[in-house]
């Protein structure tokens, strides 16, 4: 700290207030941390040896040979310097890192060489841009011959799923404490950055196989016994269909009998008037009523029944309600002590019937685990429509040729991939309708119109010359 100078009184200033607190004089002190933040990055002069301080000349004088520089050789040296705007950016600190292993920006020399060209003053400048130019064709043309070889080479599996945890060591571990995001991270500051791609990129549709191979029946030359076996496949598929539709003819074609037309209407009939006599004898009963009324006599009557006392029950009754009431309780703790007894006798086969039930509900449960897992294996209903198998594209054995120049073609490439994606729940199930075409209607314009003459009398008109042309056409023809 700075001392104070002899014979100056250091002036005392009321603090009690936080606003008087300004007016205290701190420079001293935020010199001297200001220098002692200089000799950590600096360093002091006692921990410095005497070679770093001083240098030995040892070399004999020689006479100056100066050198005249013109004034394009100046420029290219004061361009090789630094420029003063971000001298204040350089670091000048002789504190560490704490960050040893940090990724440093390599920054890439754009345009001319001057290091080079101050170096070799000699060496025409056309000369070394060719050269520059040169060696940057040479790497442009190893650069579109890599990118070619990488298209061309089919080594890789495209289908296969590929993590990028298994290229780097020690990204995956068993015990899985690194996660996918931390694996992400750590790459990319590795220097083999990945692109983050969202969750449902990866998220499988359907667990079965993206692809399956044709079955080897479907060759243009197949095998005897592979041809046999697509054959028996397909029969079995259109028996099965057969049986489906023979069932459903049966529960509902086949459940009802054939009427003739006067029956359905007799039927018709009788279903329609069902009901109708009833009304008309109830209107019948309802017409006698009053008339019974009028004549008999005209009594007062209530309209809700007398209610009639229970006579007061007496000691002796009441005393025998209580004992039989006893007497019933006695007999359900009996009956119910009894079946205790009962029960623990036949503990053995109640054991039995409580492992029957649990080893069934064990076997509704893999059952409903199993039924889960063969879900997963199979298209899901998208839209309105469920996906079917299509047909199998198979060939007669009298239409094989054995060469594919001969060889008859049963399916479509196009509709094969596009049922592909429809089963791996990629596209929706779609059916193709037939849509009928709109009649299109006919009129005259009133400013076609002639008057007196309709279109349909037009029509006909044309019709007719039509008819004449082809008389005298076939007339001509003889």
């Amino acid at each position: 700290m700075t001392a104070v100078e002899p014979g100056t009184k250091k002036k005392r200033i009321s603090k009690k207030n936080k606003s008087a607190w300004r007016k205290t004089d701190i420079q001293d002190v935020e010199q001297f941390l200001e220098d002692q933040r200089q000799e950590e990055r600096v360093g002091t002069f006692t921990e410095k040896q005497d070679e770093d301080l001083f240098v030995l000349d040892s070399s004999p004088l020689k006479a100056k040979t100066t050198t005249v520089l013109s004034i394009k050789q100046k420029r290219k040296l004061n361009a090789k310097k630094p420029m003063r705007t971000f001298q204040p950016m350089e670091n000048t600190s002789k504190v560490e890192d704490p960050i040893v292993k940090r990724n440093h920006v390599k920054q890439k020399k754009n345009g001319r060489n001057i290091e080079l060209e101050v170096c070799n003053p000699t060496k025409p400048r056309h000369r070394q841009a060719n050269s520059d130019r040169g060696q940057y064709y040479v790497k442009m043309e190893q650069r579109l011959a890599d990118k070619k070889a990488k298209k061309t080479n089919f080594e890789t599996d495209i289908w296969e799923d590929v993590d990028f945890r298994d290229k780097i060591p020690g990204l995956k571990d068993e015990k899985g404490w690194i996660s996918r995001d931390l694996a992400l991270h750590i790459a990319g500051n590795v220097g083999k950055k990945l692109v983050k791609t969202h969750a449902s990129m990866h998220h499988k549709t359907i667990k079965g196989k993206k692809f399956e191979a044709p079955h080897p029946g479907m060759s243009y030359n197949p095998t005897l016994q592979a041809h046999e076996q697509l054959l028996s496949q397909v029969v079995e598929r259109e028996e099965g269909i057969i049986q489906k539709e023979k069932h459903l003819k049966r529960v509902t074609t086949s459940m009802f009998s054939k009427v003739t037309p006067q029956q359905r209407d007799e039927r018709r009939l009788m279903e329609m008037s069902a009901g109708l006599d009833e009304d008309e004898k109830e209107e019948e009963s309802e017409q006698e009523e009053p008339q019974e009324a009028d004549s008999s006599d005209k009594a007062y009557r209530t309209i809700n029944a007398a209610v009639e006392r229970d006579a007061k029950k007496s000691k002796q009754a009441r005393r025998k309600e209580l004992k039989q009431k006893e007497l019933q309780r006695k007999t359900e703790l009996k009956k119910k002590l009894k079946q205790q007894t009962a029960d623990l006798i036949r503990i053995k086969s109640i054991r039995h019937e409580l492992d029957d039930e649990a080893e069934d509900l064990n076997d509704l449960k893999k059952r409903r685990k199993q039924r889960a897992e063969k879900k997963k294996f199979e298209p899901k209903r998208l839209g309105r429509h469920k996906f079917e198998e299509p047909d199998v594209d198979v060939n007669m054995p009298e239409d094989l040729a054995g060469n594919l120049r001969n060889v008859k073609p049963e399916s479509n490439l196009l509709k094969d991939r596009f049922h592909l994606l429809q089963k791996n729940n990629m596209l929706p199930t779609t059916v193709a309708v037939n849509r009928k075409k709109s009649k299109v209607k006919r009129f005259e314009r009133n400013t076609h119109k002639d008057p007196g003459t309709s279109y349909q009398d037009l029509a006909d008109r044309r019709r007719a010359a039509a008819k004449a042309a082809k008389q005298t056409k076939d007339t001509i023809k003889i």
